[in-house]
C-alpha cells in the first residue's frame, strides 16, 4: 500500500497506543493536522494556548499516565517554543516524543521563513533527535523514537519531519511492534551472575549495618518498584526518605515513611538521613538540593546506589557499591537474599527524632493550613500538579500522597510555569477526573493563558492559587542572604485574579480565611470546568525548615 508520511505518521502513533497529543498547528505541519482530522476519532488533539503549554501538557500526561507523551509543532518559533518542555522532561527523566514540522528538503539550511535548527537547539536536552526528509525512513524512525523515549532511563526524543516527508509517498505495510524496553525488562540469569559480586557486596554492607536508611528517588516511579521498596524497608526497619520526584513512592501513612528530604525536606528526614551508616539510594541522582556539604555527606557511611543510568554514579556523591539496572528487578534480586534486622537503638533513635518534630500548621491562615484544607476534599487518586517556587515546597511537605503518579512537579529544572500545563495533562490521563494545581501568582503568570484550553476541554480543574504579591523563594532568600534587599520581587501587580478566571470562562473565587476556602471547596466546585480559589497570604511567608546551600542538618534553619 502506498502512503504519504503524515498518513504513516498517524499510523504509527496508533500503533504505539496514542490516544492524545497536545499540540499548535502551522505551515509546516498542514499534512500532519490534515491527518488527524481525519483520524479524530482514533487520536484526539488538544489544542492548547502555547507551544510551551502543549510541552507540559504532554510531560503531565507522561508523568500521570507512565506512558509517552506527544507533542506536535510547527517549525521555527513554534519547535524554539517547545525547548524549555523539552528541557524540563529531559531533567525529570520524562519518557517524551515531540514531533516537529520544518520546511521542504530543498528549503533546509537556506534560512526559509519559519525554518531553524531545531535539532541543533535541542541536542544537549534530548536523549536523541532525529531529522527526516526522506519519507522511507519514517515508520522506523518513529519506532525507534517510542522505543529511547521509554526504555533504559526514560527522556525526550524529537523528530524533526520536514514537509517533502509529509507530502510525498511510499510502500507502507503496517507491522507489529515488539517492545524491546518490555521483551528485556527482567534480568537474565547470565546479567544475575554479572551482578552477583556487587550484590553480595551490598548484602554484606546491609548485613553489617546498625543504621540503614533508604533514600528513593523518581526512578522507583519510573520503574514501578514501590512494592520491592516497601518490602526492603519492613525486612530491614529502615527509614525511608524521599527526594522530590521520589515523593509518591512509598505511602504517605506508612510508618516508617518519614517524607522528603534535603534543603526544604522534613527535619526528622534530613535528620535521619544525617545518622545512617548505610544509605540504600534507589532512582536518585543525589542533587546539590538534597546532598547540601557532599563531603559530610559521604563521611563515615557506606552509600549503596542503585540506578538504570550509569552515568549517574559517583557523579555528584562518591559511592561504594554501584549496581546497575532497572531498579524493580535489582531490588527483587536482593529480596532474594537479604535477611530480616532490626535494631532496637536505631528504632528508639528514629522514634525520638519524630517526636521532637514541631508541628508548623498554626490555625490562622498559612499556606500549610490551606494545603491541609484542600487535601481534605481530595481522595488519593487525584493527580496533583505544581508549579514552581515556595508553593510547591509547602505541598511537598503538607499534602499527602498515597499513591505513585500523583504528583506532577519541575524537579531539575525548576521550570517556573510548568504546573497550568501539567495538570491539563495529568486530566486528560486520569480521564477527566477532577485534577488539582497547587500555583502561585509568580508561576501562574508565566502560562495562564492556558486557562483557556482548561475551559474549552471542559476540564476539572481546581486551581489554588497562593497569593502573596511576591516572587516568594527568591524574597526568601533575599531575606535570608542579602540582607532584605528586596530587587525586583515585590510585583506589585494589580491583578484580579477571580474575575481573570471568571473572563476567561472559568468560575473564580477568592478566599481570606480557611471559613471561606472551606465553604468553597464543600459547596462551590463546579461538576466541569475549571475553578480557580485565589487565596491571599502573607508576603513573609517562608519555606521552613531550610538547610542552606552547601550546608548541613547542623546548619538548618527551623524558625
Amino acid at each position: 500500500m502506498t502512503s504519504t508520511g503524515a498518513q504513516i505518521l498517524i499510523q504509527e502513533l496508533m500503533a504505539q497506543g496514542v490516544e492524545v497529543i497536545f499540540g499548535y498547528p502551522g505551515g509546516t505541519v498542514l499534512d500532519i493536522y490534515d491527518e488527524l482530522y481525519q483520524h479524530q476519532d482514533k487520536i484526539r488533539h488538544v489544542l492548547t494556548a502555547h507551544e510551551q503549554g502543549a510541552a507540559h501538557a504532554a510531560d503531565g500526561y507522561a508523568r500521570a499516565s507512565g506512558k509517552v507523551g506527544v507533542v506536535l509543532a510547527t517549525s521555527g518559533p513554534g519547535s524554539t517554543n517547545l525547548v524549555t518542555g523539552i528541557a524540563n522532561a529531559y531533567l525529570d527523566s520524562v519518557p517524551l516524543v515531540a514531533i516537529t514540522g520544518n520546511v521542504t528538503a530543498p528549503l533546509l539550511g537556506k534560512d526559509s521563513f519559519q525554518e531553524v535548527d531545531i535539532v541543533g537547539i535541542t541536542q544537549p536536552v534530548v536523549k536523541h533527535n532525529f531529522v527526516v526528509r526522506d519519507v522511507s525512513v519514517l515508520k522506523d524512525t518513529i519506532r525507534e523514537a517510542f522505543e529511547i523515549a521509554r526504555s533504559g532511563r526514560p527522556g525526550p526524543v524529537l523528530v524533526d519531519i520536514c514537509k517533502t516527508a509529509q507530502n510525498t509517498s511510499c510502500e507502507y505495510k503496517r507491522t507489529r511492534i515488539t517492545k524491546k524496553s518490555e521483551a528485556a525488562a527482567e534480568l537474565s540469569f547470565a546479567e544475575i551472575k554479572e551482578l552477583q559480586e556487587r550484590l553480595e557486596e551490598a548484602l554484606a554492607a546491609i548485613a553489617a549495618c546498625k543504621r540503614p536508611y533508604i533514600y528513593c528517588g523518581g526512578g522507583v516511579v519510573a520503574a514501578g518498584a514501590e512494592d520491592e521498596v516497601l518490602e526492603l524497608s519492613k525486612r530491614l526497619h529502615a527509614p525511608v526518605g524521599l527526594s522530590m520526584m521520589g515523593l509518591t513512592a512509598v505511602p504517605h501513612d506508612y510508618e516508617l515513611n518519614l517524607g522528603m528530604t534535603g534543603m526544604h525536606g522534613r527535619h526528622q528526614s534530613s535528620r535521619i538521613h544525617s545518622q545512617a551508616d548505610v544509605i540504600i539510594a534507589v532512582g536518585v541522582r543525589f542533587s546539590d538540593r538534597a546532598t547540601g556539604d557532599v563531603r559530610e555527606y559521604a563521611k563515615d557511611r557506606t552509600i549503596i546506589h542503585i540506578d538504570i543510568d550509569e552515568a549517574e554514579v559517583n557523579k555528584n556523591v562518591p559511592v561504594d557499591i554501584a549496581l546497575i539496572g532497572d531498579a524493580k528487578h535489582i531490588l527483587q534480586a536482593l529480596l532474594q537474599q537479604v535477611k530480616p534486622a532490626h535494631n532496637k537503638e536505631w528504632a528508639k533513635t528514629i522514634a525520638a527524632v519524630k517526636a521532637g518534630e514541631r508541628e508548623r500548621n498554626p490555625k490562622k491562615f498559612t499556606p500549610q493550613a490551606i494545603i491541609r484544607k484542600v487535601n481534605e476534599y481530595f481522595g488519593p487518586e487525584t493527580v496533583v500538579a505544581t508549579d514552581v517556587g515556595q508553593h510547591q515546597m509547602w505541598v511537598m511537605q503538607n499534602y499527602v500522597f498515597e499513591k505513585p503518579r500523583t504528583l506532577l512537579t519541575s524537579g531539575g529544572l525548576g521550570t517556573m510555569g510548568f504546573g497550568m500545563g501539567a495538570a491539563i495533562g495529568g486530566c486528560f490521563a486520569s480521564r477527566k477526573k477532577r485534577t488539582l494545581l497547587f500555583t502561585s501568582d509568580g508561576s501562574f503568570g508565566m502560562n495562564l493563558a492556558e486557562m483557556a484550553t482548561a475551559v474549552t476541554q471542559k476540564l476539572p480543574l481546581v486551581i489554588v492559587l497562593l497569593n502573596n504579591g511576591t516572587l516568594g523563594m527568591v524574597r526568601q532568600w533575599q531575606t535570608m542572604f542579602y540582607a532584605g534587599r528586596y530587587s525586583q520581587t515585590t510585583l506589585e501587580r494589580k491583578t484580579d485574579f477571580v474575575a481573570l478566571a471568571r473572563a476567561f470562562g472559568a468560575e473564580g473565587y477568592a478566599a481570606s480565611s480557611t471559613a471561606e476556602l472551606e465553604e468553597i471547596l464543600a459547596a462551590k466546585l463546579p461538576k466541569s470546568g475549571p475553578v480557580l480559589i485565589d487565596c491571599h497570604i502573607s508576603i513573609d511567608e517562608r519555606v521552613l525548615p531550610m538547610i542552606p546551600p552547601g550546608g548541613t542538618i547542623n546548619d538548618i534553619v527551623l524558625d
